[in-house]
């Protein structure tokens, strides 16, 4: 997609958002950008964004990246964005698209897993690698259908199970600004916005939790242990029980 629909959705005589005046890299980057933004707007989102060809691939995820290799999250693709919008937190006032506020929870860059990234978004499936401050590792975007219209289509966001891969949920664990530190309400506070509404998207407790538990890939190894103690047994094996 082309920066005209971006321009065409906005005032920005009103708005702050960046207007994409500025001209793209003439010269392929070696490392681009990555950014997802944390939007307060009608409902709470998260808009996930790759750098490529002098914009950004935009994907609403509306329950927000998920570290878990079992949960795939819907993402609805988006009008790209300027690059300069990478590093956009503020408000957007209200009666403006997408008005609300908006946080950059996390920003990195990135880099293709698959070798054609054009030939990749054409078949409906890209896999890349993030080098973020809270999202790390091997993803995929996959297309899929059911979902979407003519003017959204609908992707899964899918973490690969990895050293990266975690039961945690990151989106409550680490709810503040990566480049502020900053929840959204206060965000909306420093920026004349809706406060009450943005503190809707703040956890209760903003604290961040001191349990993770990675997910690690099950080896062969311990497959056919199990598999064997079942086959001789007839049912799972039991836990031993220890004394204290």
């Amino acid at each position: 997609m082309a920066l005209n629909e971006y321009k065409k959705k906005r005032r920005f005589d009103v708005s702050p958002e960046p207007s994409g005046e500025k001209t793209a890299p003439k010269h392929p980057q070696s490392s681009l950008t990555y950014v997802v933004q944390k939007h307060r707007a009608t409902q709470l989102h998260y808009d996930f964004r790759l750098e490529f060809r002098g914009t950004l691939l935009s994907w609403a995820v509306p329950k927000g990246p998920s570290l878990d290799p079992s949960v795939k999250r819907l993402a609805m693709q988006v009008e790209d964005h300027p690059v300069e919008y990478a590093s956009f937190e503020g408000v957007i006032p209200e009666g403006e698209y997408g008005g609300g506020t908006v946080m950059v929870w996390d920003t990195g860059t990135w880099s293709a897993e698959s070798p054609d990234v054009a030939a990749a978004l054409e078949k409906g499936d890209l896999k890349f690698t993030l080098h973020g401050k809270k999202l790390k590792g091997s993803w995929v975007l996959v297309r899929t259908r059911g979902f979407g219209s003519s003017t959204k289509t609908s992707w899964l966001l899918i973490k690969h199970r990895d050293d990266f891969a975690s039961s945690v949920d990151i989106a409550l664990e680490k709810p503040r600004s990566a480049i502020s530190n900053r929840l959204l309400s206060q965000i909306a506070k420093d920026g004349g916005g809706d406060v009450e509404r943005a503190a809707t998207g703040d956890p209760a407790a903003a604290g961040p939790s001191t349990s993770r538990q990675k997910i690690k890939p099950a080896t062969s190894k311990s497959v056919q242990k199990n598999t064997a103690a079942k086959s001789a047994t007839g049912r799972a094996p039991k836990r031993r029980k220890t004394s204290a």
